[in-house]
């Protein structure tokens, strides 16, 4: 049975997950020996949006593909690398049409066609998007050629995220959380075939709140002020899941919840 090995890694925040990232990524790719690797980098930059140089760095250590989510736009510099033909850094799919790129990818892997698809939830996000459901429906109908088709799901409600992957179960490979930065401890395979977890979890520090620095977190709880947050600066831990899906029917065999810390042993 011809597997694909993809390694998912959750949303990276500020320079102590890049530094995490940069420095566990190739490791970690030995370990479980990734034909693909994709990142949520939508918090790269400073705790919002992507600079260029970032996602350039990304890729210099071997992603192969960076998800977004709602804050994809918080970095204006990275629109023109959106735009770019071919270009692999994603912004949400069902976004209504006109913004800046596009919301999937298809890569050739091992041979074999892999398509990674972004979606935005609605649910308590703000974001007046088009449903996430009937897009990924008539995407997959109109537009899919893969058998192998990983989701991006950038979502703040469980509800919504698990279904969305009933609603795919046996159309995709996986549906994967994004967003809150918590990872979830709930990874399964559905009975289609389709691997699930509510939240990949967060590349970032260790000693935060969702990678903020806990004292203004609190502050904002306690007076109700717009106070800005920064990202905290301590050791990092990599949140993320590792899958073996068959190449022949495009289901997922076996998904493996990832937590690497930044100067722990791979």
């Amino acid at each position: 049975m011809k597997k694909i090995s993809a390694l998912v890694l959750g949303d990276v925040v500020g320079q102590p997950g890049c530094r995490a990232l940069f420095f566990k990524l190739p490791g970690l790719i030995r370990k479980y020996k990734a034909d693909v690797v994709i990142v949520n980098g939508e918090n790269a930059s400073d705790g919002f949006g992507i600079m260029p140089e970032d996602a350039e760095k990304f890729f210099s250590k071997g992603v192969d593909v960076i998800t977004s989510g709602n804050h994809i736009w918080q970095k204006r510099e990275i629109y023109q690398v959106m735009e770019r033909e071919g270009a692999m850094v994603l912004r949400p799919a069902n976004y209504p049409p006109g913004v800046p790129g596009r919301g999937a990818v298809t890569l050739n892997v091992k041979g074999e066609s892999v398509t990674v698809l972004n979606l935005l939830g609605r649910v308590r996000m703000g974001m007046p998007v088009d449903c996430p459901f009937r897009y990924s429906s008539d995407y997959l109908k109109k537009h899919n050629k893969s058998k192998i088709v990983i989701v991006d799901f950038h979502a703040e409600d469980v509800m919504e995220k698990e279904s969305l992957a009933w609603y795919l179960d046996g159309k995709v490979s996986a549906v994967l959380g994004t967003h809150t930065h918590v990872q979830t401890a709930d990874e399964r395979i559905l009975s289609g075939g389709t691997a699930y977890i509510s939240d990949i979890g967060m590349s970032g520090p260790k000693d935060s709140v969702i990678g903020t620095r806990p004292e203004i977190s609190i502050e904002r709880s306690l007076t109700q002020l717009p106070l800005k947050v920064e990202v905290s600066d301590n050791e990092s831990v990599i949140h993320g899941v590792h899958l073996l899906i068959d190449c022949e029917s495009g289901k997922t065999v076996s998904i493996e919840r990832i937590v690497q810390s930044e100067t722990g042993d791979l």
